[in-house]
């Protein structure tokens, strides 16, 4: 066998076998090595029948006294009792629908059992434990690793074929440099893959996993690394020679602090000969559009082309009619492409873009299709980057000859995670926001409160105002004991038939939410009810309270944006929490969400209570899954692999020394798509 052998190379693995496994991620006889346990479990100790703790896993080892079936004795499904002892009681083993083993145990031989002792009709009792005769060479005595599992695919088959592969672990040599090595007192890899697997103390389980969250993380580090200075070695577009102050004094409002600050930084990257490559983040309402526009005229005014995606038809739209008015004294052609557009529109649009008559284009990911040609395109901006993928960021920027890249988040991201999620990008923060905004008021509130809280809702409906009413499911759950979002809407709807309510969620084709979300944007609306499809949504200054039900079923950062959905006016807005738990976490979190309305403060709380699951969930982020890094708890290990990752992209840029070839096939595995190395 090797190592690159497929999985069915090992005895007993067939093609139905090797199918279960792939759901694992194990196709070839490396990647066992690879499958992290989740946890171990220590059966090293011995505990007697008397005082072994119930209802916990305990290692037991005691003589067979009787055993006997009862119940029908020609079925298989005949229930078998082993009555077993040691010096300090008796316990009885009970296997369901196991006559088989019958001939298995010996009266008078000794065995060893792990597994939960209970206490049945005063009688100690232990269901279904795993077993083996004492002393017998598969004893399962030790320490035991607990992996991840997939239907058909038990701990015992996972531990069996990684002990037949773990001899093959001596062919990973050594492939870090001698001094990070010794500087880092790192483990070599095949002990590090022995021990993950098959530790004999928590002393060599540390040593490994030290090892394997260090090769990781730095390649995690160093793909980032070589994207990151693949954009900066490109020959960029310098825009410099006309400023954008003209539009700068155009506006109706004073930039803030923060905005000009980020401006500043916009600028030097433009004025650069290389490509800008900036994540802008600013909490809801910070004023991110207005430094991305004045980006936009001064690409323009110096005779370039800018292009914007947005996530939605909707919100390209509102960018859209916001930019046509902004720039309108300037005599710009601003620019609509979005699929729902006929025939004729899409094909002027396309027309105008390539002939360069069209300044500045707006659009949803019909901007990456094949046919969007550009005539001069010098400014790309992505706007909420966390629902786009980094694919698709990348065919946008290749329709221009290394175009500048303005990517802009609404989403709280605290920075140290920030610089690994976005680490091809240089990161700006707006953290002001603009003068005369009113801090959104919120309350938490229990479902007695319902019909004070339906009131506070019709009272500023009467006043002129607008609300959503946010729920976590579009459907009523026999299992969840959750408010749906089609029981609130039709709820709402018999309490007020006075009232205009709608209903939008996620399973409604996107025109149908497009059009209710317009109809509550022009006012027709008064009460919308939604689930989180509009959590980034477009701008209604008329909404003035958000109602979220089951706050507790949402992270936090996710109830900060919607929160943001309100207090987009002059009017006062609320946030009401309606809570369904009375747990401890959810209370800490609804206390978090009652005191902070910094989206940063919210999201490194959040990052606290859950880890960095919510953001980190899916790889539409361009960051890809770690296996066993966290990057939150190892934060300092990070550090270290980040000097690292610098001295061998610094020393050998395009991996071409043979010592960096096994990082470089590590870096193209892990990224996969997302990278392209120099071969």
């Amino acid at each position: 066998m090797k190592l690159d052998d497929k999985i069915t190379a090992i005895k007993g693995v067939g093609d139905k076998k090797a199918q279960k496994l792939s759901q694992l991620n194990i196709e070839k006889i490396e990647d066992l090595f690879y499958l992290i346990p989740r946890k171990y479990e220590d059966r090293r100790n011995v505990s007697y029948i008397m005082e072994a703790p119930f209802d916990r896993e305990v290692l037991i080892k005691g003589k067979v006294v009787t055993q006997k079936t009862t119940g029908n004795p020609y079925s298989n499904k005949t229930p078998l009792r082993v009555l077993i002892e040691d010096s300090s009681a008796t316990l009885e083993v009970l296997f369901f629908n196991a006559k088989y083993l019958k001939n298995y145990f010996k009266v008078g031989k000794e065995y060893t059992f792990y597994g939960k002792i209970t206490l049945n009709n005063g009688r100690r009792q232990m269901a279904h434990p795993e077993f083996h005769p004492s002393g017998d060479k598969d004893d399962i005595r030790g320490i035991f690793p607990v992996y991840p599992l997939t239907d058909g695919i038990t701990q015992s088959i996972l531990r069996k074929l990684i002990k037949e592969a773990l001899p093959l672990a001596d062919e990973i040599k050594e492939w870090l440099p001698p001094e990070v090595v010794s500087q880092y007192s790192l483990c070599d890899p095949a002990y590090a893959i022995r021990n993950l697997h098959f530790p004999e103390d928590e002393r060599q389980i540390n040593e490994a996993k030290y090892r394997m969250i260090f090769e990781e993380l730095l390649t995690l580090q160093t793909g980032l690394l070589y994207i990151k200075k693949g954009i900066a070695d490109n020959n960029g577009i310098a825009i410099k020679e006309k400023s954008a102050a003209e539009f700068i004094s155009s506006l109706s409002f004073e930039l803030t602090e923060g905005q000009k600050k980020v401006w500043k930084e916009i600028e030097n990257d433009l004025a650069s000969d290389k490509p800008m490559n900036r994540l802008v983040q600013g909490d809801v309402g910070s004023g991110k559009t207005a430094v991305a526009e004045i980006a936009m005229f001064k690409t323009v005014i110096n005779g370039f082309q800018a292009v914007m995606m947005a996530p939605t038809e909707l919100l390209a739209k509102q960018h859209y009619a916001s930019l046509k008015r902004d720039f309108k004294a300037f005599g710009f052609n601003v620019d609509l492409l979005c699929s729902s557009m006929n025939s004729k529109e899409k094909e002027t649009a396309l027309l105008n873009l390539k002939s360069g008559k069209t300044d500045i284009i707006v659009g949803t990911h019909a901007l990456i299709q094949p046919n969007v040609k550009f005539n001069n395109l010098g400014l790309v901006i992505t706007d909420e980057q966390h629902r786009f993928g980094v694919n698709q960021r990348s065919i946008l920027t290749e329709k221009g000859i290394n175009p500048n890249v303005l990517v802009m988040t609404a989403t709280p991201i605290p920075r140290t995670l920030a610089v690994i999620l976005y680490g091809d990008l240089d990161i700006s923060v707006i953290n002001t926001m603009p003068a005369g905004r009113m801090p959104i008021k919120t309350y938490l509130r229990n479902e007695e409160a319902r019909d004070s809280i339906y009131s506070f809702v019709e009272k500023n409906v009467r006043d002129g105002r607008q609300a959503y009413v946010v729920a976590p499911l579009i459907e009523e759950s026999e299992k969840l004991s959750c408010k749906s979002a089609e029981e609130l809407f039709e709820e709402i709807s018999r309490k007020f038939p006075h009232l205009r309510v709608g209903l939008v969620h996620g399973a409604l084709k996107q025109e149908d939410k497009d059009r209710v979300m317009e109809s509550f944007s022009l006012g027709k609306i008064d009460i919308l009810v939604s689930t989180v499809v509009i959590e980034v949504g477009i701008d209604v200054p008329n909404a003035t309270v958000m109602v979220i039900e089951n706050c507790e079923r949402f992270g936090l950062a996710q109830l900060h944006q919607l929160r943001g959905r309100v207090g987009r006016g002059k009017h006062q807005s609320y946030c009401i929490l309606i809570s369904g738990s009375d747990s401890k976490v959810a209370a800490k979190r609804n206390e978090i969400m009652v005191k902070s309305s910094d989206g940063f403060e919210i999201a490194e709380e959040d990052l606290k209570l859950r880890g960095p699951g919510e953001i980190f969930g899916t790889r539409q982020h361009g960051i890809p899954e770690l296996n066993i890094s966290n990057l939150l708890r190892h934060v300092d290990i990070l550090e270290n692999v980040k000097n690292v990752a610098n001295n061998i992209i610094k020393k050998d840029p395009n991996f071409n020394l043979t010592e960096n070839q096994p990082l470089k096939k590590k870096v193209q595995k892990m990224f996969g798509e997302n990278i392209q190395l120099n071969l």
